[in-house]
C-alpha cells in the first residue's frame, strides 16, 4: 500500500469520522441544525480528506480549509452556539481541520511551486 504524501489528510480523515458522529457522542443529535451540519459537512471533510490522501492536489487542501472555516462558524451561522457541546465539537474540530490544512499548504514543496508560479510575474 502508498504511503500517504502528507500525514495530516488522514488526520482530517479521522476528524471527518468524528463531526459525523459528535452529535451522538456528546449528546446533541436532538439539535436538529446542529446534528445535521455535523453529519453533512462531517461526510464533507472525509471525503476530501480521502481524496487529498489518495489523489493528492492543492484545491483538496483548499477545500479541507474551507469546511475548516465553516465549521468554526457553524455555529453562530446556523444559531446553535448556546449549545456548548455542539459550539464546541464544531468550533475545536474546524480549528484543527484549518491548522492541519494550512499546514499541509505551507509546507509541501509541490504546493509552494503551483503557488509561486500563479503569482510570479
Amino acid at each position: 500500500m502508498k504511503q500517504p504524501k502528507h500525514w495530516q489528510d488522514p488526520l482530517n480523515a479521522l476528524i471527518g469520522v468524528w463531526v459525523i458522529l459528535s452529535p451522538w457522542a456528546l449528546g446533541f443529535q436532538d439539535i436538529q441544525m446542529a446534528m445535521a451540519n455535523a453529519v453533512v459537512i462531517g461526510v464533507a471533510l472525509l471525503a476530501a480528506a480521502l481524496g487529498a490522501t489518495f489523489v493528492p492536489r492543492a484545491w483538496e487542501e483548499w477545500t479541507e480549509g474551507a469546511i475548516g472555516l465553516w465549521l468554526m462558524a457553524s455555529p453562530w451561522a446556523l444559531g446553535f452556539s448556546m449549545h456548548r457541546n455542539a459550539m464546541l465539537s464544531t468550533l475545536i474540530a474546524g480549528i484543527a481541520v484549518v491548522a492541519l490544512a494550512l499546514w499541509t499548504l505551507l509546507t509541501d514543496e509541490d504546493y509552494n511551486r503551483w503557488w509561486r508560479e500563479r503569482t510570479a510575474h
